[in-house]
C-alpha cells in the first residue's frame, strides 16, 4: 500500500511537472518600436498603450521599446524601418504612403471615409482587417494589423479665420496623405512634414494652418497657443485608423499562440483608442473656449464639396486600375456603405441639443 501510494504522488508530481514545463519554457520577446511620433496621444494611447498591453497580458515575456519618431528611421517610412529590420514592429499612420500607393488611404481614412464606427465594423466585421494584413504584406513585405482609431479630426488650428471657399484660396497648410492632393481643389497651398516640425512651422508663420488629430489630441500639441482659429469638422478626415507594422523574420518566430495575442492586443488598444478620444474630444472645446480661442464651423458647402472632391478623387483612381488592391478594397468599403445607407435614422433618436 506504502508503494502504490508513493508510485501515485511519484505520477502526480511528474504531472504537475509536465503542465509547469510548457509556461516556463515560453519564449521571451525584446523588441524595438518605431514610430511616426514625437509624443502626445497617439504616442500615449497607441503605441506605448500597446507595448504596456503586450507585456501585462503576456506575463511579462514581450517587453517593447518604444521610440519616438525620428529615433531609428524617417519618422514617415515607419514601414520602411521595420521591413529593413531595424525595429520589430512600428506604429504609424497608413496614408503616409499615399505616394506609392493610395489603397493606403482606404485604411487610413480620406475625405470620403465614412466615420470612425462605421470603419471600425468594416475592419472587424467586414473584412477589412483580413484585405488590410493581405495588402500590406503583399505590397511592402510586412505584417500589418490597425493599432488605434481616431474621431473626426480638427479641420484646421489657423492664425486666420476660416469658414468659407474663399478664405481657402492660397492658404498655407500642412497636411498629409491624400488630403494634399484634394486640398488643391478647394484652393488651398498645403505642404506635408513630419510631425515635430508642425509646431515651429506655424509658430514662425511657414505655415497658415495646420491639421494634425481631433480636438483632443491637439491639446498636447500646443496649436491652440499660437494659432488663434480652431476650424470643424474634419471633412478632410473623418476617420482615422492607425497600422501597427511588424517585421516578418520576427512574425514568424511567434508561436501561434503569441500571434494571436499581438492581434488581440492590437484590437483592444484600436478600441479602447476610440472610446478615449472620443469622451476627451467631448471636453476639448470647451476648454479651446476659456483658453481664448475662437472656433469656426465650415460652411455646409465646404464640407460638402470636400467629401464630393473625396469620393471623386477614389472612383477615379479605381476607374485607372493601376493599383490592383484600390478598387477591390474601394467596393468592399462601398458594399459596407450600402448596407449601413440610413443606420442614422433607424440607430438614432432625434432630441435637442
Amino acid at each position: 500500500m506504502k508503494k502504490r501510494a508513493f508510485l501515485q504522488a511519484g505520477a502526480v508530481a511528474t504531472a504537475g511537472m509536465a503542465i509547469a514545463r510548457p509556461a516556463s519554457a515560453q519564449a521571451t520577446y525584446n523588441w524595438k518600436m518605431a514610430t511616426g511620433w514625437a509624443g502626445g496621444p497617439l504616442m500615449d494611447i497607441g503605441s506605448k498603450a500597446f507595448a504596456e498591453k503586450m507585456e501585462q497580458l503576456s506575463g511579462g515575456r514581450f517587453k517593447i521599446q518604444v521610440f519616438p519618431g525620428g529615433a531609428l528611421g524617417n519618422a514617415l517610412k515607419v514601414p520602411e524601418t521595420v521591413k529593413n529590420g531595424v525595429a520589430e514592429c512600428g506604429h504609424t499612420w497608413m496614408g503616409y504612403d499615399w505616394g506609392k500607393d493610395p489603397t493606403t488611404v482606404l485604411f487610413g481614412g480620406y475625405a470620403g471615409s465614412f466615420d470612425s464606427e462605421r470603419m471600425l465594423h468594416w475592419l472587424y466585421q467586414a473584412g477589412g482587417v483580413e484585405m488590410q494584413r493581405q495588402f500590406r504584406e503583399e505590397t511592402e513585405g510586412v505584417i500589418s494589423f490597425p493599432l488605434g482609431i481616431r474621431t473626426a479630426e480638427a479641420f484646421l488650428h489657423s492664425r486666420k479665420p476660416v469658414k468659407t471657399l474663399d478664405d481657402l484660396k492660397g492658404l498655407k497648410l500642412r497636411t498629409a496623405g491624400a488630403w494634399l492632393e484634394m486640398a488643391k481643389d478647394l484652393g488651398a497651398a498645403p505642404v506635408t512634414t513630419a510631425g515635430g516640425d508642425v509646431y515651429p512651422m506655424l509658430e514662425r508663420g511657414a505655415i497658415d494652418a495646420t491639421e494634425w488629430g481631433t480636438m483632443y489630441e491637439n491639446i498636447s500639441m500646443g496649436f491652440h497657443k499660437i494659432a488663434k482659429y480652431i476650424i470643424y469638422p474634419g471633412v478632410h478626415q473623418p476617420t482615422a485608423p492607425f497600422e501597427l507594422v511588424i517585421n516578418k523574420e520576427a512574425w514568424a518566430k511567434l508561436s501561434p499562440a503569441d500571434k494571436k495575442l499581438v492581434e488581440t492586443v492590437a484590437k483592444l488598444v484600436t478600441i479602447e483608442f476610440w472610446l478615449k478620444v472620443g469622451q476627451e474630444d467631448a471636453k476639448a472645446l470647451d476648454f479651446y473656449k476659456k483658453a481664448g480661442n475662437t472656433i469656426i464651423e465650415l460652411d455646409p458647402e465646404v464640407q460638402y464639396l470636400g467629401r464630393k472632391i473625396g469620393q471623386d478623387w477614389a472612383d477615379k483612381v479605381a476607374k485607372e486600375n493601376k493599383y490592383p488592391w484600390f478598387a477591390k478594397t474601394l467596393q468592399s468599403q462601398k458594399e459596407m456603405d450600402a448596407l449601413w445607407k440610413g443606420a442614422t435614422g433607424w440607430r438614432s433618436v432625434k432630441v435637442r441639443d
